[in-house]
């Protein structure tokens, strides 16, 4: 298990667990049965939310509205509030002949109006959240969202593999997304401000290489700059590259000493159908505690 400190606590926070997971169903139609395996697991553990971290198919899996709909009712299916995050399989990624040769921005749009047509959680149980998209500048950024439990900010952040969009053509949806994603990390900081700490959620693996792609350059600087300033846990969750790895990926400025108070876990995916459980517990010394739950 992997403890990080927690400072500045509430005492009147109760400790509670959340569940991620992400980079599933991909291996079809074998996954399907093993998806709803993991699903009646994470019922039976009763989380106080679940959060799926995007690629919700694989690159090879066809973007038909039939498929979206089929993920959509397994979303709702979970007993417990439920909240997504899109993956660049489920629309960057939906041009090339194996998944049907869509229109990414298409595609696009039909998430955003079947996964966030309102400013609630999936799942039986729902929770109230915060959008972007209430600020009329990034109003179509309805992906991006954020809510607190036990004392702890939680929120959302729409960057995605396969480069993050960023490409050698028309890069427009990238520039209007980063700049909606620099404002919404920092608006995420400032309401964690009075918080025991902050939770993010995200798809891309940004830190796969050991040189930082410029799709992602200007969102690690922002997290590097905040999450030093702002002292406390800072826990960052991602998936994409399907190894379950918890580290420490932000360096001090001195470009040697990692960051102390922010850790990246990364969740398993694609062959390995498994769930990562996080225990927040504000009143503890120990902030967040990480643990795996393998599934067969």
């Amino acid at each position: 298990m992997l403890f990080i400190t927690a400072t500045d606590v509430s005492a009147q926070s109760k400790k509670f667990e959340f569940i991620a997971f992400g980079d599933m169903p991909y291996r079809l139609p074998d996954d399907y049965a093993r998806f709803e395996n993991l699903i009646e697991k994470v019922n039976k553990e009763k989380p106080a939310f679940s959060v799926h971290v995007g690629d919700f198919k694989s690159g090879s899996t066809v973007c038909s509205d039939e498929y979206f709909k089929k993920i959509y009712n397994y979303f709702d299916s979970f007993s417990r509030p439920l909240i997504y995050t899109p993956g660049d399989n489920e629309w960057t990624d939906c041009n090339r002949e194996a998944a049907g040769k869509y229109d990414p921005l298409e595609r696009l749009t039909l998430l955003r109006k079947m996964f966030f047509k309102d400013s609630e959680s999936l799942g039986q149980k729902k929770i109230p959240l915060y959008s972007q998209s209430s600020i009329p500048e990034f109003a179509r950024y309805v992906e991006n969202v954020a809510w607190t439990h036990g004392g702890v900010q939680f929120a959302t952040v729409h960057l995605v593999g396969t480069n993050n969009n960023f490409k050698g053509t028309d890069n427009t949806e990238f520039i209007e997304r980063e700049k909606a994603n620099l404002a919404w990390i920092d608006e995420i900081y400032d309401r964690a401000s009075d918080k025991a700490g902050l939770v993010m959620f995200t798809q891309a693996d940004m830190f796969y290489n050991r040189t930082t792609s410029p799709a992602f350059q200007k969102i690690i600087d922002k997290l590097s700059q905040l999450s030093r300033e702002y002292g406390k846990p800072v826990l960052w969750v991602n998936g994409d590259s399907h190894r379950f790895i918890v580290d420490k990926p932000l360096l001090n400025p001195d470009k040697r000493s990692a960051m102390p108070n922010f850790t990246r876990l990364q969740v398993f995916g694609d062959a390995d159908v498994a769930t990562v459980h996080v225990t927040v517990d504000a009143r503890a010394k120990e902030l967040f505690t990480i643990r795996q739950m393998l599934i067969e």
